[in-house]
């Protein structure tokens, strides 16, 4: 699997990518659109850009890539020099326009946009008590819940007190991008679940789920959105002030956009991912190298990891020994070439022919593998489908050994905090060993990483990551499964605090 190639339904998907612009002079909607194609690994599905003249709010949200989703005209009539977008993959008969973000709403205390990446856990309750008090909804997604939470406590507070109550309200996985009129507002959950980063550009500031976002724009990153905290960008674009509103003793970031969400030249939470993955790729090679003739990526994701082992395995044996001088140890190739033009639209009516699939988009250099051991890297095993069909590939180019090395511990449990990944049942490491998934998959030999070794890679104590779905225990309060820790769930509170 990787964040820009995809082989069918063997993979998990990254739901949104969120941006927010403010600027001194001139208009958002074109820096909003090249950040948009920066994130849009994060979602392909929609896009839309919300943007506010000082006087109105205007919108534009469409289906498709953003390519696809704006024209010319679009974007000349998003005016202002204020707004958000939003790029969306979303699960399984969530595909209509009304689930497409930003969402927009307008009431009695002005208007408001709305970016979401992550999911909520308590969606339904605070929808049906936002239904009780007689909010209207349009769709039956987590992010116009937040939108009317959001606008019924504007109603009674200021902006700051505002976002804090609905903060303390909903439970989950959420950065957000807002507007509230001119105003560009960026909140992380209390966790710091997924990514949020603040950037300085030309004549403003940016938000962005990602740095990649903030360096197409020419810009600088100056940090992460800390857990719990609301950015405010000044609406001149000449600065912003930050409000720590709700804090937390430990973090859940969620390590999978390391392994495989992020694109590799995006710093997230501090840390460059193309090194994280690296790291990840060395200590792969520290806890089951195999001494093969060349270890190859699976594009594009596991290229960073086959690298890490690489190197790594040119300065010590796989039993941990150093290198003798004249072994030049296991030769990184790439083995597998891929056709870019086979994208997530491509019809496979069959199952021969979602089977033939890897086939049109992956293709192996005969050279590289005839004749000779094979360590395939790949950055996570979902359903086994495709690693499958990798091995089968790779022997059928002449490998004499097909070895398979996992950059991430087996996924074994959903994700239910934006991350379409698999259900329980699906996924094949959920009810299988180690050794019965080799033998499903034709490989030689099959090792996965250590949660400890992603943990040290990242940089991050395991009690500030979400392992959820490589451990079955999550940092919210998921009806039916474990925690990991303490949770702090909210209770039901119809009225705005007094605080």
């Amino acid at each position: 699997m990787n964040a820009g190639g995809d082989y069918g339904d063997d993979e998990p998907r990254e739901k949104c990518g969120v941006v927010g612009v403010s600027l001194e002079d001139r208009e958002a909607a074109r820096p909003l659109y090249y950040a948009l194609y920066a994130l849009q690994h994060r979602g392909q599905e929609s896009a839309g850009i919300v943007t506010h003249d000082g006087f109105q709010q205007h919108s534009h949200v469409e289906r498709g890539l953003v390519g696809d989703a704006f024209e010319e005209g679009d974007l000349a009539s998003l005016s202002g020099g204020t707004g958000i977008g939003h790029v969306r993959y979303p699960t399984a008969g969530s595909l209509d326009k009304s689930c497409a973000q930003p969402f927009s709403v307008s009431f009695k205390s002005g208007s408001l946009g709305l970016s979401h990446n992550g999911n909520l856990v308590n969606a339904d309750e605070v929808r049906e008590e936002l239904a009780a008090a007689g909010h209207a909804f349009t769709s039956d997604g987590d992010t116009e819940v937040i939108a009317h939470d959001l606008a019924r406590n504007l109603l009674e507070e200021d902006l700051v007190r505002a976002v804090k109550h609905t903060m303390n309200r909903i439970h989950g996985s959420y950065s957000l991008a807002i507007t509230h009129d001119d105003t560009v507002l960026g909140v992380r959950d209390p966790l710091g679940n997924r990514p949020l980063c603040l950037g300085k550009i030309d004549g403003g500031y940016v938000l962005a789920s990602e740095s990649a976002a903030i360096d197409t724009l020419d810009g600088e990153l100056i940090r992460d959105v800390r857990p719990g905290e609301l950015v405010v960008l000044d609406p001149d674009g000449t600065g912003y002030d930050t409000y720590q509103l709700v804090e937390r003793e430990s973090t859940a970031h969620c390590f999978f956009e390391h392994v495989y969400f992020a694109r590799p030249d995006s710093v997230i939470d501090e840390n460059l991912v193309y090194e994280v993955r690296r790291s990840l790729g060395r200590k792969l090679w520290e806890e089951s190298g195999v001494e093969s003739d060349v270890v190859m990526p699976v594009p594009d994701s596991g290229r960073a990891f086959a690298s890490g082992y690489a190197d790594a395995a040119g300065e010590t044996t796989a039993d941990g020994e150093p290198r003798a001088a004249d072994d030049g140890g296991v030769e990184f190739a790439e083995g597998l070439m891929k056709n870019r033009y086979v994208g997530r639209t491509f019809i496979m009516p069959t199952q021969d022919e979602r089977e033939r699939a890897v086939r049109l988009k992956l293709n192996p250099i005969k050279s590289t593998v005839e004749g000779k051991s094979v360590t395939i890297i790949d950055d996570s095993i979902v359903r086994g489908t495709t690693s499958t069909q990798l091995v089968e590939l790779v022997r059928e180019a002449g490998a004499e050994e097909v070895h398979l090395r996992i950059g991430a511990p087996p996924i074994l449990a959903p994700c239910y905090f934006g991350i379409d990944m698999a259900t329980r049942e699906e996924l094949i490491a959920a009810d299988a060993s180690t050794e019965e998934i080799r033998q499903e998959v034709g490989a030689d030999s099959l090792s996965y990483l250590s949660i400890d070794a992603v943990a040290e890679a990242v940089g991050e104590s395991r009690a500030d990551l979400c392992l959820g779905c490589v451990t079955g225990e999550y940092p919210f309060d998921v009806e039916g499964e474990a925690t990991d820790r303490d949770v702090d769930a909210p209770v039901s509170d119809p009225t705005p605090a007094d605080d």
